[in-house]
């Protein structure tokens, strides 16, 4: 396998850095990767996840949200929308490379983006989700008092995973004003919901939620003992086993679109 690093232009111009991980032999499919909230496509889960893809011939394709990583942009100017726009941008750059992406897998608030994305790559055959929250408010409660002063001032620093990162009211907004429910049950896609029981960030409510408002093909997998960043490198590499093996229904160049 090799990792082949390069940047591409988001639809502000601003440049995000990726990271393509090939596989050694034929590829049998490509995937986008979507990190989880304030994370960076470098994180042991996305690394985790997709090099072990890779090894199961599926070229994966992980990037930095604006803002974040070794993002060009600000935090402070990002929001959902922004992170679909993201997307986006990052399924044309796979497209341009190898080809576009058959296969979308998302990361805690990651895993809401690539469900809402879905709809606009006519490529993608398969989703999964990796302890995805129902709405993506669901955030908001890791604000906690500062969503006040953000309200009452426009903005204000909160302190997320002991870094700090300026949040501005129209995040607040923008993620209140978005229709999660509306998006999978439009999804037109096979879906894989992938939770912890144990989840202490993400509740396993929120599987349950997007499990009952999605069609068939769905299919749902309990990562049990894992926590929400799936920090130990054996829940990260069998949730990509899994992937990989739900997926070859889906994804293959002779399997039926769901």
């Amino acid at each position: 396998m090799t990792t082949e690093r390069f940047d591409f232009a988001s639809n502000t111009g601003a440049l995000l850095a990726a990271a393509l991980e090939r596989p050694a032999g034929a590829i049998t499919a490509t995937a986008l990767f979507a990190h989880c909230f304030t994370c960076s496509k470098d994180i042991l889960a996305a690394r985790t996840i997709a090099r072990a893809l890779a090894g199961h011939g599926i070229a994966v394709l992980r990037f930095d949200f604006t803002g974040l990583g070794l993002s060009q942009g600000e935090f402070a100017n990002t929001n959902f929308s922004s992170n679909i726009a993201d997307l986006l941008s990052a399924a044309q750059a796979l497209a341009q490379r190898l080809a576009a992406p058959s296969l979308l897998i998302g990361h805690s608030l990651g895993g809401a983006a690539v469900l809402a994305a879905a709809p606009s790559l006519p490529a993608v055959r398969a989703v999964a989700t990796i302890g995805a929250p129902a709405d993506p408010a669901h955030v908001l409660h890791n604000f906690g008092p500062a969503i006040g002063e953000i309200e009452q001032e426009g903005k204000a620093e909160v302190t997320l995973a002991g870094r700090p990162f300026l949040v501005q009211k129209q995040f607040l907004d923008d993620v209140r004003a978005q229709n999660l429910d509306r998006a999978i049950a439009n999804l037109r896609r096979a879906l894989l919901v992938m939770h912890a029981p144990t989840d202490q960030t993400v509740g396993i409510e929120n599987a349950a939620h997007i499990f009952k408002q999605a069609r068939h093909p769905k299919s749902f997998v309990a990562l049990a003992g894992a926590d929400h960043l799936l920090s130990r490198p054996a829940h990260a590499r069998y949730a990509a086993r899994v992937i990989a093996a739900w997926a070859s229904a889906y994804i293959r160049e002779d399997a039926d679109p769901a």
